[in-house]
């Protein structure tokens, strides 16, 4: 045995809470009451202290049964951080990582703590066997690549432990494996407790419908890719900072490498602190880039994936989810690095750039865990999706673009409306769009007094354009999304013309 097999930094045991505590003896009850091989699934929120919660059961287990605890993780990160936990609670413990082929000393612990990949290939080359298991906890049990060790424990109880209890494949859902769901305490409940930080969500509409879904069932690379990487979302993504999070420690969620960078080069221009993270990363990097981001208060990090599970920095005051995704675990474990309460930080900022908290509703609200548990299909066969979404936007002109124009009475122009109006009195549709280039040219005018400036003035209504064409294209019905960027184009440049029209 060598320093490297085992964790040896020892960590303060930490206090229970009271909800802690009582879910505790929930499921103890269950330990103690029901079969031995019985599957029990435990949910708590991110920051609700579930590596506390599981390492005080087997702590307890251990001192009442002669038996022994495996605990299962997907992530090396993750092992480590139990294995230190487990010391803290006078658990002797023992990682089996990649370097462990044997276990000639096992009768040395009476807690194991695996990554499930590692511990699956040692099993099934029967060259390391663990007896008298009476215990399995599996930590993240959304993953579906656990469920392959569950033939190696038949006959010992297992613990799956999440936030979410929502299987990460629709086709093997959790109620499968698991006979009951226990649900510890809301979100809401902890953030009312002083346990939780308070998230304030500021929500950007953006247009999704470009996006495609792949065989995963969220968004592809590509397609996101695409989509944020364009100079629009780019200006959106700065702005959003600028307004909300400006001068704040910053985690910034993206759904490809491509983005990141584009971000990463986007603020570095612009002269903020920023640094990129993903999963190419070398060990050695990803360290340092982490010590910076600790030490930096205004420090800004944009990644891909690596960071939702496994990392933790409670400095963290501001989360942008520069992506959409359809995954209710990946929003909850996004956000969820931002929610660690600290003395001087009682709250922090959530920017939604993905539609998420309209398709999934905010962090806090409530969620019913049971029926999500048991009807995984109905839940997400229910959420609402890209299309409906954009038919309820309004746009809201920003208040720094709003005093661009302060000269102009009446901006807005209802494109549903004028589209009525032209059909009752057999009009070309098109008028409903001459109509609004009138409109918005006469602001561009009304609000300075040469023409370089008005048709400056009128880069300002890109957002305001793009949502009144959308508005038009669906009052057409169904149309091409290259017919739809077709007349955005038209419309700037007819605007253009209008303006120089109105000049002369």
């Amino acid at each position: 045995m060598t320093p490297k097999d085992i964790s040896i930094e020892i960590e303060e045991k930490k206090e229970l809470y009271g909800y802690q505590k009582g879910d505790i003896d929930k499921i103890f009850d269950r330990l103690d009451n029901a079969r031995s091989n019985y599957h029990l699934l435990y949910q708590l929120p991110t920051g609700g202290g579930k590596t506390v919660i599981f390492s005080e059961i087997v702590r307890r287990y251990l001192s009442q049964h002669d038996k022994k605890v495996v605990v299962l993780t997907h992530r090396i990160e993750l092992c480590k951080q139990t294995s230190k936990m487990l010391k803290g609670f006078d658990v002797k413990n023992k990682i089996i990582n990649s370097k462990i082929k044997e276990l000639p000393d096992q009768e040395e612990y009476s807690c194991f703590v695996a990554m499930i990949e590692t511990l699956k290939n040692r099993l099934n080359d029967e060259k390391l066997m663990i007896d008298n298991v009476g215990l399995v906890i599996i930590d993240e049990a959304h993953y579906n690549s656990f469920r392959k060790l569950f033939s190696q424990f038949k006959n010992s109880f297992i613990l799956g432990v999440t936030a979410t209890p929502l299987s990460s494949n629709i086709k093997l859902p959790m109620h499968q494996n698991y006979d009951e769901l226990i649900v510890g305490d809301t979100i809401q409940s902890l953030i009312d407790k002083g346990f939780l930080a308070k998230a304030t969500t500021y929500s950007y509409d953006v247009g999704l419908t470009s996006l495609k879904v792949g065989i995963n069932g969220d968004y592809t690379v590509k397609s996101s890719d695409d989509l944020y990487m364009n100079m629009v979302m780019q200006e959106k993504l700065l702005h959003a900072y600028t307004e909300q999070s400006l001068g704040r420690k910053t985690l910034i969620f993206n759904n490809g490498i491509n983005t990141s960078l584009y971000v990463y080069e986007t603020f570095r221009e612009a002269g903020y602190a920023i640094k990129h993270l993903d999963n190419t990363t070398s060990a050695e990097d990803r360290k340092e880039i982490l010590i910076w981001f600790k030490k930096t208060p205004d420090a800004i990090l944009t990644s891909v994936g690596i960071l939702t599970t496994g990392f933790d920095e409670p400095t963290v005051e501001s989360i942008i989810l520069n992506r959409a995704t359809k995954s209710l675990t990946l929003y909850f474990q996004m956000i969820g690095r931002g929610s660690r309460k600290l003395p001087h930080k009682d709250k922090f900022t959530v920017i939604d750039l993905g539609n998420n908290a309209l398709r999934f509703g905010l962090w806090n609200d409530p969620v019913d865990w049971q029926h999500i548990f048991k009807s995984p299909e109905y839940y997400l066969e229910n959420l609402r999706d890209d299309a409906e979404i954009e038919n309820n936007f309004k746009y809201v002109m920003p208040d720094a673009i709003r005093k661009m124009f302060r000269q102009s009475a009446d901006i807005s122009f209802d494109v549903e409306e004028e589209f009525k109006k032209n059909a009752s009195m057999n009009r070309r549709s098109k008028e409903v769009l001459e109509l609004s280039i009138s409109q918005h040219a006469m602001m561009c005018v009304e609000n300075t007094e040469e023409l370089h400036g008005a048709r400056m003035l009128s880069k300002l209504l890109s957002d305001d354009i793009e949502f009144r064409v959308k508005r038009f294209v669906k009052c057409l019905g169904k149309t091409s999304n290259n017919y739809r960027d077709w007349l955005i184009e038209d419309y700037k440049t007819k605007l253009s013309f209008a303006i120089g029209k109105l000049f002369r």
